[in-house]
């Protein structure tokens, strides 16, 4: 009996250790499987760091419920692959001949300065393999497609990039929690292309591994294609990934139009500093050393008679400076600076603690030119409920030269944003051919300065189409020589008056004072020699070093003017080197070069 009891508590023993341990055994090699596969393939697409640039799609983060709208596209073929970037005429050019694209788009905008710009986009289409690819005849393209494609990307780094685009998609139709094996797949092609591109702009900064991870990647998308065969549903979520990304990129361009229309209407720090430390210097001083020297130079006919509208020190003093420092006869030129009573203490400080040498010089407010209200019922800043920059009564101040200076005869205008690089006197001897003003052209189609009358002055207006021309040829305020006598004997400041005040009833005019001068000075203007006036120092107008070296006068017209930070650098040597930073007030309210 005991025999018995001892065999059963055995085999009672032996089977528990066996339903112990089997388990166990079982367990880790599941275990120790599973460990293998998940360092191999197991990435969480959320840890995947992808680059920020102008193809990340902002569509991939949003959630299955919400909806994202679509553009008006056309659907493309699943054997359509390579992501190409043409202009429109070439577009329409490749489809006719390839026959594998539907329809293409134009997009384009007008923006500020009345100039389209067309915007490339990608075509993102879908799938091809590598040897099909190679074996597709290529399409001719000319030299300017070569070079804008060039422009923006190599042809590899462009690949790879749709290649990571055409992942994310694909990742995008497979379930939220699904772990196959092609999901894995994609996942760790992603993780691996995106490391191998890293920062990559042009195909020569590409190591060789990265040229086997995108023939990897495109292995993958091949099975992919194989697995997703819903070629309509793919083609729609691309169209709205890229609709998407446009529509970002397109705010975030209003939004730095914006910023840069901010900033130019800003007053910087230190300007403002400088500003503030000479009015308190001005009126620290006697009335007699607020007078400057050779004031009987101011009737003289005779001499060189320069006018500069300025509400800022540092653009006046520059003009001034490199004005006399390029002129042959400094002691017969007369400055005469027109500003606000708010900058007159200022600018009239700057000037007696910077003496213009044997030039002689005037300093006036708008505000003592008591004739304009009686003499034209007018107050000028009625103009300034529009815009600051352009309607300031500093810029409508130069239709009434002949009433502020009724002793001249002939005066040359500048603006404030210009710098002087050779002698200006030869202009008095200018034929002026009865004309009124002396301009240089801006209708020369394909320069930066080109300008169309019609793109400031409404012609749908019957005063405006039955008096003006709507072809004929521009010019540009900056550097004109006005003959004040034959102004006078035309009363062209009555034809401002007249556009003025029409102006208010119906909108005749864009904001400005350069339309207004078209009108009022049409047929009254003569060309100069394209040499005196280079434009476009003020914004990205791809201006020749060439011309701007050749040139007379040179204007930062623009926003980004060279006193700002927004400046363009590679223009700002000009400007800098008429202004001594090494004047106590300038170092004082921290402006440097």
């Amino acid at each position: 009996m005991k025999q018995v009891h001892r065999c059963t508590r055995i085999l009672i023993l032996s089977l528990l250790t066996v339903s112990v341990f089997v388990p166990i055994f079982l367990l880790s090699n599941t275990l120790r499987h599973f460990n293998s596969e998940s360092e191999e393939y197991i990435a969480d697409l959320s840890t995947i760091k992808y680059r920020t640039d102008a193809l990340k799609l902002t569509a991939i983060e949003k959630e299955e419920g919400e909806s994202i709208e679509e553009p008006p596209l056309i659907v493309y073929k699943d054997g359509d692959i390579s992501s190409v970037v043409t202009n429109t005429a070439d577009r329409s050019n490749m489809s006719d001949q390839s026959g594998n694209a539907k329809g293409s788009t134009d997009l384009s905008e007008r923006n500020g300065t009345n100039q389209d710009t067309k915007e490339d986009y990608q075509q993102i289409q879908l799938e091809k393999p590598s040897s099909e690819q190679s074996k597709q005849p290529t399409v001719p393209q000319s030299p300017d497609v070569r070079s804008q494609t060039r422009r923006v990307l190599d042809e590899k780094v462009k690949e790879m990039k749709d290649q990571l685009i055409r992942a994310k998609a694909y990742l995008k139709f497979a379930p939220p929690t699904s772990n196959s094996q092609l999901v894995r797949e994609l996942k760790l092609r992603l993780r691996e292309l995106d490391r191998a591109l890293g920062d990559s702009r042009k195909d020569s900064d590409l190591s060789r591994g990265a040229l086997q991870r995108m023939r990897a990647m495109e292995a993958t998308l091949s099975k992919a294609s194989r697995v997703y065969t819903d070629c309509p549903a793919m083609a729609t979520k691309l169209r709205a990934m890229t609709h998407n990304t446009e529509e970002r990129a397109r705010t975030l361009k209003n939004q730095v139009a914006f910023l840069l229309q901010l900033a130019g209407r800003t007053t910087p720090k230190g300007l403002h500093c400088l500003s503030m430390q000479l009015t308190a210097e001005y009126f620290a001083l006697q009335p007699k050393e607020q007078e400057y020297p050779n004031q009987q130079k101011m009737l003289d006919p005779d001499l060189y008679h320069f006018a500069v509208f300025s509400d800022n020190v540092l653009a006046c003093a520059v003009v001034v400076n490199s004005t006399i420092s390029t002129s042959r006869e400094p002691e017969k030129i007369v400055f005469h600076v027109v500003t606000d009573s708010l900058n007159l203490p200022a600018i009239s400080m700057w000037f007696l603690l910077n003496p213009p040498g044997k030039s002689a010089m005037q300093i006036q407010s708008i505000d003592s030119f008591e004739w304009l209200s009686t003499r034209y019922n007018v107050t000028l800043e009625k103009q300034n409920s529009h815009d600051l920059r352009f309607t300031s009564a500093l810029n409508h101040l130069r239709f009434y030269l002949p009433d502020m200076f009724p002793n001249l005869n002939k005066i040359l205008l500048l603006d404030h944003d210009v710098v002087v690089q050779r002698d200006l006197t030869q202009l008095w001897s200018v034929n002026m051919k009865g004309k009124v003003n002396g301009a240089v052209e801006t209708c020369q189609e394909g320069e930066p300065s080109f300008r169309r009358m019609d793109m400031f002055v409404n012609f749908s207006d019957p005063s405006i189409v039955n008096r003006f021309d709507r072809n004929s040829c521009t010019w540009a305020f900056g550097l004109n020589v006005f003959d004040l006598q034959e102004w006078r004997r035309r009363n062209l400041t009555g034809v401002y008056h007249k556009y003025l005040q029409l102006g208010y009833v119906r909108p005749l005019c864009l904001a400005g004072s350069l339309p207004l001068g078209w009108v009022t000075f049409y047929n009254y203007t003569v060309g100069l020699d394209r040499t005196w006036h280079v434009l476009g120092l003020g914004y990205e107008s791809g201006v020749r070093r060439g011309d701007i070296e050749q040139a007379a006068v040179i204007h930062f017209d623009g926003l980004m003017k060279p006193w700002l930070d927004i400046g363009l650098e590679i223009y700002k040597e000009y400007w800098r080197k008429h202004v001594n930073y090494e004047t106590h007030y300038l170092q004082q309210c921290n402006i440097h070069p």
